[in-house]
Parts: structure tokens; C-alpha cells; sequence
């Protein structure tokens, strides 16, 4: 079973995750910014990772800390159940409709940190939550994980609906490109780190 434990502690937040890939999309997932459980659950679900995620942060400051750091952690926790690598299929996109909306994302688990992010919302925040935190959620993720990944948004004009068809495809990919399919690793290199 490809899994891993991380507890990371600043001054700005208190983090303990536990994430196995080769899961059924179970999650536990506390934050205290509810709309980011929500696209966390998503996330896992979509992606059918286990995800365990309890975040104490400086919420009364705002949500970024926290934030950034999820995606600090989880971006670790991701790479480390990967190990070498040997087999998986590295590479996926795809497209993800929700209502009006379609998000087009694409993945390499390249051992390059790279983010390409595509995306113009209609409003600054959805709720408390400021919209601007999901790249940078993605960000941090991105460059822990050693991962490449783009996303595009097509069309769409609902806010809500553009980040969570963002989190959808982006946890259906990294399911896609990290699926044990056969032993060797996929680079003329002989590695991915």
C-alpha cells in the first residue's frame, strides 16, 4: 500500500495528514474553512485516495496559511507514496464538466515542479474563502510533489463551479498518472526524481 503519515507545526499552523493513494476516496478532513473541506473531500473522492487531514491554522488572520500549507503537506505526502515511481503511467488529462463549466487539466509526475495555471474567475471570493487561494493551494502542492501540471479553464461562469470541477479533474489525473501499470519506470533516464 503506497501510503504516508506528515505532521508539519509553524507558528501559523499545526498539520497532520495521512494520505494512502490506492484507496477507495475516504476522507476526514478539518481545516476550519469549509469550503476548502469541501473541495479536499472532492479531491479525495475523485481521486479514490484515503485521505485523513486536521489543520489547526491562523484562520482569524485568513485562510492562506493554511492553505498553502495543506497544499505543502499534501504535495509531500504525494511524492513520498510514490516512491521511485517504477511503474506507474506518469502521464494523464483530462476534461471535467460541472453545469456550464469545463476544466481541462493535465498531469506528468515528471520530478519537475511546474504549474500552469489558466484560470479567471467571475467573483474574488466564494463565501469567506478568497478564490485567488486555489493556485496557490496548487502551487505549493505542485512543488512538493515534483510534479507538472496544467489547468485550463475552458468556459464557465459560476465561480463554485469552476474550483470544484478544478479539484475534480485535478484528483481524477493524479489517480490516472500514479496507477500501477506494470515495473518499470517510464524515462529514458532510467529515474524520476
Amino acid at each position: 500500500m503506497r501510503k504516508s503519515n506528515i505532521e508539519r507545526k509553524t507558528s501559523e499552523t499545526d498539520i497532520s495528514l495521512f494520505l494512502q493513494l490506492d484507496g477507495s476516496g475516504e476522507s476526514e478532513i478539518q481545516t476550519n474553512i469549509g469550503f476548502f473541506d469541501h473541495m479536499l473531500q472532492l479531491f479525495s473522492r475523485h481521486g479514490k485516495m484515503d485521505l485523513r487531514l486536521k489543520c489547526s491554522g491562523d484562520v482569524d488572520v485568513d485562510y492562506h496559511h493554511s492553505v498553502e500549507d495543506i497544499g505543502i503537506v499534501l504535495g509531500k505526502a504525494f511524492n513520498e507514496c510514490l516512491e521511485d515511481k517504477a511503474g506507474i503511467r506518469r502521464y494523464a488529462s483530462d476534461f471535467t464538466p460541472m453545469d456550464e463549466t469545463l476544466i481541462q487539466a493535465s498531469v506528468d509526475i515528471s520530478g519537475r515542479a511546474y504549474l500552469v495555471f489558466n484560470v479567471d474567475y467571475k467573483t474574488e471570493k466564494v463565501g469567506a474563502f478568497d478564490t485567488d487561494l486555489v493556485e496557490e493551494f496548487f502551487r505549493a502542492f505542485v512543488n512538493h510533489a515534483k510534479i507538472t501540471l496544467h489547468i485550463n479553464l475552458m468556459y464557465g461562469k459560476n465561480t463554485h463551479h469552476v474550483i470544484e470541477a478544478i479539484f475534480k479533474c485535478v484528483g481524477r489525473i493524479l489517480y490516472e498518472a500514479s496507477f500501477i501499470d506494470g515495473n518499470e519506470i517510464l524515462s529514458t533516464k532510467g529515474l524520476i526524481d
